[in-house]
């Protein structure tokens, strides 16, 4: 954000403190077509904007005294040790907010030792960004389609560039209803597209859906899925988009090695539960047999603590992201990852835990919830 001092003439920049600046900073600067895609969420957004009111909901239980003076934010997803548990969700289309797109994501998440979900949509290749961070630490996200083959094909392609899992979304059988997209009648500009299914659509009179022909996911993806994927990679399968204990039972049955507590950013079902909501339930089922995360609301340090409290081993950013590249790019993601590291260790000092291990469900106060 720039202010400027009209005596000198020079322009200073206003400090980006919180995740809202950065959020505040994106509604200004990007298209409205452009912005409303990034912010959509499905029908009335209740389930949207219930992922960020629900954390403002749950209360702390600081214990003090406690000797915060060393502090160590470190911890472990998959068997690999993380800076911090902060990692980038899949969101789609990165260079609609920054023109080097996911590239950029992918050298700020190795800059800060996290974990980067790429998505399928992205406007850079797969190949593209593991050339821009060699070093970093990736998983990515896959959707099934019609077409096997597609399927397949991506998933030999990241498991040969060294991508560490297969986060498998299951919440999209369809796409949700968007007003706002339908309204703009949102479609990548001319200049992008899905770079991953670059040349594999032919031009066809079909009408496209972000950037890819309409219906060519599959509705008909079911549980036997996840053991065809499991027959074709030797990489663990994370599923994207549970919301209940069942379905999180049925996951640790059919044998995958971690869950995302998601409801899309509330871009698919309307009337759902914050995914905050729904994260007790699911640890409580799992009982530690498979890692649990969680993406959807994350706006500061706290929620990540209040998201660990009660029983995530990691969290995951979208929307915050794309701001981050909306102000500066690779410099604005690294920015708002590094404003949540800060936040969460402050946090955790203020609460009286020193490391993550420390972090438990006694830090949450349940009479208010």
């Amino acid at each position: 954000m720039n202010i400027c001092n009209r005596e000198g003439g020079r322009c200073a920049e206003m400090a980006m403190v919180c995740l809202t600046d950065f959020e505040e900073y994106a509604k200004e600067h990007l298209s409205k077509a452009t912005w409303d895609y990034y912010a959509a969420g499905a029908d009335e957004c209740c389930t949207r904007d219930d992922n960020i009111l629900a954390y403002k909901r749950i209360r702390l239980r600081p214990r003090i005294l406690r000797d915060v003076s060393v502090s160590d934010t470190r911890t472990t997803v998959q068997g690999t040790e993380i800076s911090f548990p902060v990692g980038i969700a899949p969101t789609a289309f990165h260079c609609l907010a920054w023109h080097e797109g996911e590239v950029a994501t992918a050298r700020a998440t190795e800059a800060l030792n996290t974990c980067y979900i790429t998505s399928t949509y992205s406007t850079c290749s797969v190949e593209e960004i593991v050339a821009a961070a060699p070093n970093g630490y990736r998983w990515f996200q896959l959707y099934v389609y019609r077409d096997r083959k597609l399927s397949e094909q991506i998933v030999h392609r990241v498991e040969s560039l060294g991508y560490k899992a297969l986060v498998l979304t299951v919440d999209v059988p369809y796409t949700g209803k968007r007003r706002n997209d339908i309204r703009n009648q949102f479609k990548l500009p001319p200049h992008l597209k899905v770079k991953n299914f670059d040349g594999v659509f032919q031009e066809t009179a079909v009408p496209e859906e972000y950037g890819i022909p309409a219906n060519t996911l599959d509705p008909s993806i079911s549980w036997k899925d996840v053991y065809w994927l499991q027959s074709i990679t030797r990489l663990p399968i994370i599923i994207k988009g549970i919301l209940t204990k069942e379905d999180a039972e049925l996951a640790v049955e059919h044998g995958v090695q971690g869950i995302i507590v998601s409801n899309h950013g509330g871009r698919q079902l309307d009337g759902g539960p914050a995914s905050i909501d729904a994260l007790s339930e699911i640890v409580d089922t799992v009982q530690g047999r498979i890692e649990v995360y969680l993406d959807g609301g994350i706006r500061t340090g706290s929620d990540v603590l209040k998201s660990l409290a009660l029983g995530a081993k990691c969290v995951f950013i979208g929307r915050p992201a794309v701001w981050g590249l909306a102000y500066k790019g690779e410099e604005g993601v690294r920015e708002v990852l590094q404003i949540l590291n800060d936040e969460f260790r402050l946090s955790m000092a203020l609460s009286g835990c020193r490391n993550v291990a420390e972090i438990n469900r006694n830090l949450i106060q349940f009479s208010k919830l």
